[in-house]
């Protein structure tokens, strides 16, 4: 079957998820898995093939292999590039197309506008849409349900219904985390909301929580925007603890306090929470999110604070690395991690990319190593690939891949400085070299 063909099939029991990413691909698997029928559909033509051939287009997700060459092999599954004929046939259509910001965090909504126009032109009454892409507050209300209705000719909460519902998933781990979070759905109108708490009941299941005040499930939050301000709350809230945490490690090591020891002995009562600190916060999340809360609120002063502060750690890590080694001028740095974290292939918003440049203009030259990424790949991101018994002269650690935790003095001939950014080293293994962890004296 192409691209762009597509089976009618019931309305009601159609799903189309508009964006087979990360997030969106294990979703429509997840919708296929509880007996709908799911019309996936991606610009990428290469993405599009490869589903329905039972492919998955990115490693590194659990179960999904599996579970999308059931779905296909069910016909429960199809992809294709267009969106309105599949909107045309299609009950309830959920969204997962990303949003950007730029440096200035000011939101680029070009993809999503235009996924939503695409959306409109094959709307029918009594379908439901819902965004499950992270947004600033008021942009599902006041942007997209406005574009629904001008290009559709229809009428947002009586026609069709609007819900936002973020995702609260991590990549590798999405179908664990589905069970895991309640699913929050904040509709335009009390009958969107109802559609929406009808659709995720019918598709999700959830574990047992029983510290939760309400019951695991699916949670009403009363309106499109309490939805989305609920999602931008907890990932900037996570922003601002690690920013805090960070600059209590940096305290700890000028004064020769275990920051390590404080966090334990600090979170041993229940009114502390601090996360651990580290060299950089990367990642589509929580580099990005805290920016879409600025834009709508633009005096909250602790939030710009914060995340100025974690942007900045890079070079605060490369200075200790100087303050540990000296001079590195002419010196050659091996810097561990491309990805943003251990155990994801993605660089997006990576703090290698700040810590590379910083060493670069310190006069280092400078090598990367990453076990998920071949030298061609790392090339491509504009680096020069570091291998194991390469001679250096120090390193650092960007990334906590678990590869790095069995690395020696013996793997870097030549080494004499190491900074462990992410506390994923064992420090035995570098006995006789100049060894700092972040937050240790």
């Amino acid at each position: 079957m192409s691209s762009g063909d597509c089976t009618v099939v019931t309305f009601e029991n159609t799903v189309t998820v508009v964006g087979l990413g990360k997030i969106g691909l294990p979703l429509a698997v997840q919708f296929a898995r509880k007996g709908f029928q799911v019309i996936g559909v991606d610009v990428n033509e290469l993405v599009v093939s490869e589903v329905n051939q039972g492919k998955e287009p990115f490693p590194g997700e659990k179960q999904l292999s599996e579970f999308l060459r059931d779905a296909i092999e069910d016909g429960r599954l199809l992809a294709q590039t267009d969106t309105v004929s599949a909107v045309r046939n299609s009950g309830t259509v959920v969204v997962v197309v990303p949003l950007y910001v730029d440096e200035e965090g000011v939101p680029d909504f070009r993809s999503i506008d235009d996924a939503t126009s695409k959306i409109a032109l094959g709307l029918q009454k009594g379908t439901l849409v819902s965004y499950e892409t992270t947004l600033p507050v008021g942009t599902t209300r006041n942007r997209f349900s406005v574009n629904l209705e001008k290009s559709s000719g229809l009428r947002a909460g009586e026609d069709f219904q609007v819900v936002f519902s973020p995702e609260r998933v991590l990549t590798g781990r999405v179908f664990e985390d589905l069970k895991q979070y309640p699913k929050l759905v904040g509709g335009i109108s009390p009958l969107s909301e109802l559609r929406g708490l009808e659709f995720y009941s019918s598709v999700l299941d959830f574990n047992n929580r029983p510290e939760l005040s309400t019951p695991n499930g699916v949670w009403a939050m009363g309106s499109s925007e309490a939805a989305e301000f609920a999602k931008l709350a907890e990932t900037t809230y996570r922003d601002v603890n690690i920013a805090l945490t960070n600059q209590f490690a940096l305290y700890a090591s000028r004064n020769q306090i275990d920051i390590y020891k404080v966090i334990e002995a600090s979170n041993s009562q229940p009114y502390s929470h601090l996360h651990q600190p580290g060299i950089a916060v990367g990642g589509h999340c929580i580099p990005i999110y805290p920016q879409m809360y600025l834009w709508n609120d633009p005096e909250a002063s602790v939030v710009r604070a914060a995340r100025e502060a974690n942007r900045m750690m890079p070079h605060q890590c490369v200075e200790k690395l100087e303050n540990i080694h000296g001079n590195l001028n002419g010196e050659t740095i091996g810097v561990l991690g491309a990805s943003y974290r251990g155990g994801v292939k993605e660089t997006a918003f990576s703090g290698v990319f700040s810590v590379v440049q910083r060493l670069v203009e310190k006069g280092a030259k400078v090598l990367v190593h990453d076990p998920m990424y071949s030298d061609q790949e790392l090339e491509q991101l504009g680096f020069s690939p570091l291998h194991l018994g390469d001679s250096i002269d120090a390193l650092i650690v960007q990334a906590n891949h678990e590869f790095y935790s069995q690395l020696t003095k013996e793997d870097f001939p030549g080494i004499q400085s190491v900074l462990d950014g992410r506390g994923v080293l064992t420090e035995a293994n570098w006995n006789g070299k100049r060894f700092h962890l972040i937050g240790r004296g």
